[in-house]
């Protein structure tokens, strides 16, 4: 019993950790994210996938997906969270709410039963595609799944841009 109290505290700070590394060293800058309310002609799509210890992919039905123009704040924390990674774990997993200024310089939608999303009228620049697939497992005292995300640049010449979210389940502690 002291043994998983020990392992239940780490992890409980760990997460504790995660969150105080997530505002990053630079004001968010309304006039920097502008780009995302542009009219654009652009569609960025594709296929939001979750793949389990086993190696199985499943696509992530109804998975909320998140646009987010790429700003030096934006940069700044989604180097933070993701640490150099494209997959974390749950527990270092972003919020889903960022702050009201900041989340309404972002857009979102849901994916389909395949797992399928698109954003339509894009204008051109660079933008992070996000999502997360986090649950708990059937006597796990922690939570499962990953957030993912990629890097997406549209260029004026690019009618379309097709990307693949893929959040990879890490082995146990």
């Amino acid at each position: 019993m002291r043994l998983s109290g020990v392992i239940l505290a780490c992890v409980m700070t760990a997460g504790c950790q995660s969150t105080s590394s997530m505002a990053p060293p630079v004001p968010f800058d309304a006039q920097a994210a502008r780009f995302i309310r542009e009219k654009g002609v652009h569609r960025i799509e594709g296929q939001a996938l979750f793949v389990t210890r086993d190696g199985i992919a499943h696509e992530l039905a109804g998975a909320t997906v998140r646009l987010v123009p790429a700003t030096p704040y934006s940069v700044a924390r989604f180097q933070a969270l993701y640490r150099g990674r494209r997959s974390i774990p749950p527990m270092w997993a972003p919020p889903a709410d960022a702050g009201p200024t900041y989340s309404s310089y972002t857009r979102t939608t849901r994916a389909s039963a395949q797992g399928m999303f698109a954003f339509d009228r894009v204008a051109p620049g660079t933008y992070f595609v996000a999502t997360s697939k986090i649950y708990s497992a059937r006597g796990s005292f922690t939570p499962e799944g990953a957030a993912m995300y990629e890097t997406v640049r549209v260029g004026p010449d690019q009618p379309a841009v097709s990307i693949t979210l893929v959040g990879r389940q890490e082995g146990r502690f």
